[in-house]
C-alpha cells in the first residue's frame, strides 16, 4: 500500500515537472485532452439542462392529464387539412364528458385568445393572453398565486366579472400584489375586480400556458368579451385521472365517452385526439439522444487527437529517461513499477487537461446562466464522467510508451 501511494506520488511529481519545464509542449499537448472533455462536458451539460428544464414543464402540464383537441400532439404531416376540418370541443361537450367519465378526478374547459389589452386609468398592457377556464382549472394546473384566490365554482358558472393577472400585467399596472387584488381593471371594454394575481413564471420551453403575460377569466365572464364559438379560438377539454386510475384507462373511457358525444359509427373513426404527455416525452427523448451522440462523437475525435499528444510526451519521457530508467532497474526495480509510474503520470497529465476542459464549462455556463431563460445545471455524474474519460485517455495515451519503458533492458538503458 506504501509503495503503490510511494510510485503514484512519484509520477504525479514527475508530470508536474513536465508541465513546468516543458511548458509550450505539454501545454500543446493537454490543449487536445482539454477540448475534447470540454466538447463532451459542454454538450452534455446544456442537454441535460434543457432536457430537466423542459421535464419540469412538462410536469406542470400534468403527467396524468389528457387534452381533447382537433389536433394531436405529433407531425401531421400531410394530413393538417383532415384536422382543422375536424369539429371543435365545446361546453357542451364538457358537461356531458363530466357527467360520463368516471375515472376522472378534475375536468376544465378552457379556450384562449390573444392581443387583448388590459387597462387601469391611463396605463395599459397590451399583447395579453385571455384564457377562459372553468374552476376545475387549478386542480389540474399549477396556479402558484402571489395574492389572492382562485374562482369559486358559482362565480365560474355565473357571470360575475372576476379576474386573475399574471405577473408581468400585474406588476405593469400595479407595482405590488396587496395593491392589485381587490382593485378594478378593464378589460375588452368591461369593468373587471381582481380577485388574485399570479407569481412570475418566467418563460416556458414547450410552448405551453404563458401565465406571466395571460389574465384568468371564468368561463361565463369569458363569453362576454370573445365567444368560444368564434373561428379564432381553438376550445380543448383537460381531464385529469383520479387517484390510482391509469392514464391508459382514463384514455379508453375517455374516448368511448367522446365518440358517444358525437354520435360515431363504430367504422368511422375519432374525429378528435386524446393528447398526452407521454406523446411529447418520446419525441424529446429521441432528440436529445441525438444531440448527445453528435456531441460525444465531436467530442471522441479531439480526445483522439489529444490522446496522440499526451503519447508523444510519454515517448520522449521514456526517451529522455532511458539513463535513470537503467539505473532503476539495475538496483532492483521491477518492470510493473516501471510501467505503474509511467501509467500513472500520463494519467495525471490527462486529468489535468480535462479539468481544465471542465472549468471551462464551469465558466461559461455560469455567464450563459446570466443571459438565458432556463436554468443551467452541471450535476456529480457529469463531474465523474468527465473524470473518468480523463482517466482512460490517460491510460490509452501512456500504455505503449510505459510498457516500452518497463522492457527495457537495464545496461542498455544505462550505456544509452
Amino acid at each position: 500500500m506504501r509503495k503503490g501511494f510511494k510510485i503514484f506520488w512519484y509520477a504525479m511529481l514527475m508530470a508536474l515537472n513536465e508541465l513546468r519545464v516543458n511548458k509550450l509542449r505539454t501545454f500543446l499537448s493537454l490543449l487536445g485532452i482539454s477540448i475534447g472533455i470540454f466538447c463532451i462536458i459542454a454538450v452534455l451539460t446544456l442537454t441535460n439542462s434543457l432536457e430537466l428544464n423542459i421535464r419540469s414543464e412538462m410536469a406542470s402540464l400534468g403527467s396524468n392529464v389528457i387534452y381533447v383537441q382537433r389536433f394531436p400532439w405529433k407531425n401531421t404531416g400531410n394530413d393538417w387539412w383532415k384536422y382543422m376540418q375536424r369539429p371543435m370541443s365545446n361546453y357542451s361537450e364538457y358537461q356531458k364528458v363530466k357527467q360520463r367519465v368516471q375515472n376522472a378526478s378534475a375536468f376544465s374547459y378552457v379556450y384562449e385568445m390573444n392581443g387583448k389589452t388590459v387597462s387601469r386609468g391611463d396605463d395599459y398592457m397590451d399583447n395579453v393572453t385571455m384564457m377562459a377556464v372553468t374552476d376545475g382549472f387549478d386542480q389540474i394546473q399549477q396556479v402558484d398565486l402571489a395574492g389572492g384566490r382562485f374562482f369559486t365554482p358559482m362565480e365560474s358558472s355565473s357571470t360575475s366579472m372576476i379576474i386573475i393577472l399574471g405577473a408581468n400585467i400585474w406588476q405593469g399596472l400595479f407595482g405590488s400584489a396587496a395593491e392589485a387584488v381587490g382593485s378594478e381593471v378593464d378589460f375588452g371594454g368591461k369593468p373587471f375586480k381582481v380577485v388574485g394575481v399570479m407569481r412570475s413564471y418566467g418563460q416556458n420551453m414547450i410552448g405551453s400556458f404563458d401565465y406571466d403575460n395571460s389574465v384568468l377569466l371564468p368561463y361565463s365572464a369569458a363569453r362576454e368579451i370573445v365567444n368560444d364559438r368564434t373561428r379564432w379560438v381553438d376550445p380543448f377539454i383537460m381531464v385529469k385521472a383520479a387517484p390510482h386510475v391509469a392514464v391508459p384507462q382514463l384514455k379508453d373511457e375517455l374516448r368511448g365517452a367522446m365518440r358517444a358525444i358525437r354520435r360515431l359509427k363504430p367504422a368511422q373513426e375519432d374525429n378528435f385526439s386524446l393528447n398526452e404527455l407521454s406523446m411529447m416525452a418520446s419525441d424529446t427523448e429521441a432528440l436529445f439522444s441525438k444531440i448527445n451522440w453528435g456531441g460525444a462523437f465531436i467530442g471522441f475525435f479531439a480526445l483522439v487527437v489529444g490522446a496522440f499528444g499526451i503519447a508523444n510526451i510519454m515517448f520522449v519521457t521514456v526517451k529522455e529517461r532511458t539513463g535513470i530508467i537503467g539505473l532503476k532497474k539495475a538496483i532492483g526495480a521491477k518492470p510493473k513499477f516501471i510501467l505503474q509510474e509511467f501509467l500513472i503520470e500520463a494519467v495525471v497529465l490527462c486529468l489535468i487537461g480535462g479539468v481544465v476542459g471542465m472549468l471551462l464549462v464551469f465558466g461559461i455556463t455560469r455567464l450563459l446562466a446570466a443571459v438565458v431563460f432556463f436554468k443551467i445545471y452541471m450535476p456529480v455524474w457529469i463531474v465523474i464522467l468527465g473524470l473518468g474519460i480523463s482517466v482512460l485517455a490517460g491510460i490509452a495515451a501512456g500504455l505503449i510508451p510505459a510498457y516500452s519503458a518497463s522492457r527495457l533492458d537495464p545496461v542498455v538503458a544505462i550505456r544509452s
